[in-house]
């Protein structure tokens, strides 16, 4: 199970009640494109309940409805292959659903109509028609249900329910498959306490230092705070370093951070960053000026990305996701979030990102971009010593030092392994 959550190559297990109704949500988005017939047969019979509510359980028709032959031919598949063969084998069913219950004289349309469609998909699975070898041949001649663009409409699906949740607050759909699994609040409620715990424990080694005593032995030191007192920046100091963490993804402030990159040790050289930083996901960036500015970004996509080509052959301008954002700890203290997850109040915030907001990395052998759009938010040369800052639409950020122009004194670059 360890194995599978730290899969880097491939996705295997979502964690968390936003990751799991991104999973379904796919699940309908690919069906209404590759299994158009069965899609819709199934929202026909879904009635009043809508066809949300059947496609949140989607991982129990599989996991808890096939039969145990059928489950391990398709469980060997996945533990080769990934979550997409779940994917394929979720749309399998449903093509297999429509083809047997498409007369209105046949047994699984009336007990659709009798007890519910969900119910209906439910005894089909438990009693699959058709054979293993069957539903793997229908899953995977599934055409043009590639890995890429499972991706995209995962990803795409995540940042909308994202920004939606940031906007209104609004509950997920509930399903079994999500009864247990921690919410975002519960991991943010874990590291404070966490972060309260480590206070403490500083604030009574204080106290035994001048009294005059010792501490009482080694203590395990509080998850969430570890990886910040790893950290010996030349740049942050402790109390910003607090700060920056609280603004990271919960789940990336569980990982050890590693200092990748840092012109104090490796040189001012675009070449020795990429060779040092471009494979690594995600990236931190600090940077300090000459004038003791102090800035940088959260970059969520790998640096190698820039060598990726389009469906024409030409090499992507700009590359990243909404989970990038800038911050700025000296003079002023703020956090820079993508436009996108404060667009859509009206539930409508999709149409309205512009291209030129989705604008978030850039870069190639003389220099490097983050931020688009009217501007560049960061904007570093081929030698690390120069670079600029402007107000840029991806971000909606002010120029993150009051001159505009700046020159380098130190860059660092941090990883997260195991992330």
């Amino acid at each position: 199970m360890a194995s599978l959550v730290a899969s880097k190559e491939k996705m295997f297990i979502t964690q968390t009640k936003l990751l799991n109704e991104v999973t379904w949500k796919t699940v309908m988005q690919i069906a209404k494109k590759h299994a158009k017939s069965a899609a819709q047969h199934l929202s026909r019979l879904s009635g009043a309940i809508g066809p949300e509510r059947i496609y949140a359980d989607w991982q129990w028709w599989i996991l808890a409805a096939l039969p145990f032959p059928h489950l391990v031919r398709v469980l060997d598949c996945f533990f080769h292959e990934g979550i997409k063969v779940f994917y394929r084998v979720a749309l399998a069913i449903l093509i297999l659903f429509h083809k047997h219950s498409t007369n209105q004289n046949s047994e699984w349309y009336a007990e659709a109509t009798k007890n519910g469609v969900d119910h209906a998909v439910d005894k089909f699975c438990r009693n699959m028609p058709a054979s293993p070898t069957k539903l793997l041949r229908t899953a995977f001649s599934i055409r043009a249900l590639s890995s890429q663009y499972i991706s995209r409409v995962f990803i795409k699906t995540e940042m909308t329910l994202k920004s939606k949740q940031v906007i209104t607050g609004s509950r997920l759909v509930r399903s079994r498959s999500s009864d247990n699994l921690p919410t975002s609040q519960s991991q943010v409620n874990i590291q404070m306490m966490s972060h309260t715990l480590t206070i403490r424990e500083r604030m009574s080694e204080e106290t035994c230092k001048q009294m005059g005593s010792h501490s009482p032995g080694p203590r395990a030191l509080s998850m969430g705070v570890y990886p910040i007192q790893a950290i010996k920046s030349q740049i942050l100091d402790q109390s910003e370093l607090f700060t920056l963490w609280s603004w990271l993804p919960v789940r990336i402030t569980m990982y050890q951070p590693v200092l990748l990159y840092t012109t104090e040790e490796h040189g001012c050289s675009l070449t020795t960053f990429y060779v040092r930083v471009e494979h690594h996901e995600p990236t931190l960036l600090m940077i300090k000026t000459c004038n003791n500015e102090v800035f940088g970004a959260y970059c969520s996509t790998r640096w190698f990305e820039r060598n990726q080509k389009d469906e024409r052959g030409n090499r992507q301008a700009y590359f990243g996701t909404g989970e990038t954002f800038l911050f700025s700890l000296y003079p002023e203290r703020a956090k820079y979030p993508w436009v996108g997850c404060s667009i859509g109040a009206d539930g409508k915030g999709e149409e309205k990102v512009s291209h030129a907001s989705e604008l978030f990395m850039a870069a190639d052998s003389k220099m490097i971009t983050i931020g688009g759009g009217e501007g560049q938010a960061i904007w570093m040369d081929e030698n690390i010593r120069f670079g600029k800052t402007d107000r840029c639409s991806t971000f909606n950020n002010p120029p993150l030092c009051p001159s505009g122009d700046f020159e380098i004194r130190v860059l660092e670059v941090y990883g997260f392994s195991g992330a």
